[in-house]
């Protein structure tokens, strides 16, 4: 078997990926396009009117590494990356690659006290950051004790990114490695505490779009991929990035925060066949739509994840549009989706059944596993998961059990196989001493044709007891009354159990999320 290269096996019906003793991702992903013929082909569009093809692209990911080399940076020392969605983007994190160093995405929504602990959790050598985020960057660094050697922003006067880029050489060989060898961290949304560092190998990226990219969505070289979700974190950095470079694809990207408008209008311009959203944008889109028609007849499939997509989504969208919504869930820790519906397998408002190459099971709090149809702790295997958390060995060991990893979601398994979400272990509620799922009642109250989210969480009463508590956010905000919380309670009475209809009824612009797109729930319980 030649260097750098991967096959898939079978056999007794179960997939494995075996790769060549030598094997650095940047050459599957990147080098392998120029022997296959793919050179002049068009790899990735923006919204700024930018077109690189995969020639350009494997020239500036060469150039990029010799000039991260060149200013010095070491062999597994870190880069942290704090770029928008564009090209440069690509050639810092396969130049990195490339070269030997660990290139670090960064959810470029964060504030200077999160980059601080990133900076400083890191350890990193050098940061690279889109100039639209200088100010809360550079605050960063000023609260630093000691600033990383190399501070450098994609474009502009002076040491740029760009103009190191263009200064270097287009000759690099990759450094060789093995597929078990750490290649990129991505620290966790954060959802409660503090981010974490998820230290990920050379074979991850690989195993993800191998298993959900090619045999779940189907995603062949003629596709065009756009993603509402950003490549800074792991849903979005395998829909815009490394699904399509797989399989020789190409990718559309934009590079500010997405809106109905503005999804729709890259949808009609760059004509994507793989559209990939979390439910918070399928929403929005979903209530545009009433009073606007656009064109999404490019687009033969859609995927959601980041939260569970409630059915009445799934099914108002396909009514709608006449496309069908895949929902899965993944992690930063796993890296992409490993539990998903597909295209011939769907169950509304499930999570659907388990990606190839990866395991599951339910536990009870002592670690036994549950019956069919009762609810318990996640736990995933395969061979995209992180070996570690940096600087976090407790947490590893708590997480990370002999190659099975923690989720922290609550699920149970029905009788046909589909996997259904019951809301995060800590989000889960015990009223009048029975488990109640918050993403339940929040199904329910979605179906209102007035409400537009949802998050439920516990609130104490006045006698200590916990109850269901309701944060709403509407079509119309200046229907917020007291009828309608009425009416809204009488809508959750015709079907939930009378324990699980909520109490009180919060109206709120909007609710707090993660750059995934998670609900915050933590902060609605504060």
């Amino acid at each position: 078997m030649q260097n750098h290269t991967v096959e898939v096996e079978v056999a007794h019906g179960d997939q494995a990926l075996t790769f060549s003793p030598v094997f650095n991702a940047a050459v599957p992903f990147i080098d392998r396009h120029l022997q296959e013929g793919r050179a002049d082909k068009v790899v990735i569009r923006t919204n700024r009117g930018v077109e690189v093809t995969y020639a350009g692209l494997a020239e500036n990911v060469n150039r990029c590494g010799n000039a991260l080399l060149g200013l010095g940076i070491g062999r597994g020392e870190r880069v942290i990356m704090i770029v928008k969605d564009c090209a440069e983007f690509f050639y810092c994190f396969w130049g990195a690659i490339k070269a030997g160093l660990i290139p670090v995405p960064v959810n470029v929504m964060l504030r200077a006290k999160d980059f601080t602990y990133i900076v400083g959790d890191s350890g990193c050598s050098a940061i690279v950051y889109s100039p639209e985020f200088a100010d809360e960057v550079e605050a960063a660094l000023d609260q630093l004790d000691e600033r990383p050697d190399h501070c450098l922003r994609v474009e502009g006067d002076g040491d740029s990114l760009q103009t190191l880029i263009l200064a270097a050489s287009a000759e690099l060989e990759p450094v060789p490695a093995k597929a078990e060898d750490d290649c990129f961290w991505l620290y966790s949304s954060g959802s409660t505490g503090s981010p974490k560092g998820a230290v990920h190998r050379h074979r991850d990226m690989v195993v993800t779009s191998e298993f959900y990219g090619v045999q779940v969505l189907g995603i062949h070289e003629n596709d065009v991929c756009f993603s509402a979700a950003k490549l800074f974190f792991a849903y979005g950095l395998g829909n815009g990035m490394t699904f399509p470079l797989w399989v020789g694809a190409s990718t559309v990207l934009y590079d500010a925060r997405p809106t109905p408008q503005s999804t729709f209008e890259t949808i009609e311009q760059f004509k994507p066949t793989l559209f990939y959203g979390v439910p918070t944008i399928y929403a929005a889109q979903l209530q545009a739509l009433e009073t606007e028609s656009r064109d999404l007849s490019s687009v033969r499939l859609c995927a959601s994840a980041g939260e569970a997509l409630p059915a009445d989504i799934f099914n108002r969208w396909r009514q709608q549009t006449g496309l069908t919504i895949l929902d899965g869930i993944g992690s930063t820790e796993v890296l992409h989706i490993y539990i998903s519906n597909r295209v011939d397998d769907i169950k509304p408002g499930s999570s659907g059944r388990l990606v190839p190459g990866y395991q599951a099971r339910i536990l009870d709090d002592s670690g036994e596993a549950v019956p069919s149809g009762e609810n318990g702790r996640l736990w995933i295997r395969g061979d995209s998961t992180a070996r570690c958390y940096r600087n976090d060995s407790e947490k590893t060991t708590q997480t990370m059990v002999n190659g099975w990893f923690n989720t922290g979601d609550t699920y149970l398994q029905d009788d046909e196989g589909y996997f259904h979400y019951c809301g995060r272990n800590d989000d889960m509620l015990k009223v009048g001493g029975i488990w109640c799922s918050p993403f339940e009642i929040e199904n329910k109250l979605i179906e209102h044709p007035k409400v537009l989210e949802v998050a439920v969480v516990g609130r104490a009463d006045d006698a200590g007891l916990v109850k269901p508590e309701a944060h709403i956010v509407l079509q119309n905000p200046v229907e917020a009354d007291e009828a309608l919380a009425a009416d809204l309670l009488a809508h959750c009475k015709q079907g939930l159990a009378p324990y699980k209809y909520p109490r009180w009824f919060q109206f709120v612009p909007e609710l707090p999320k993660t750059a995934t797109g998670k609900i915050q729930r933590f902060k609605l319980r504060s």
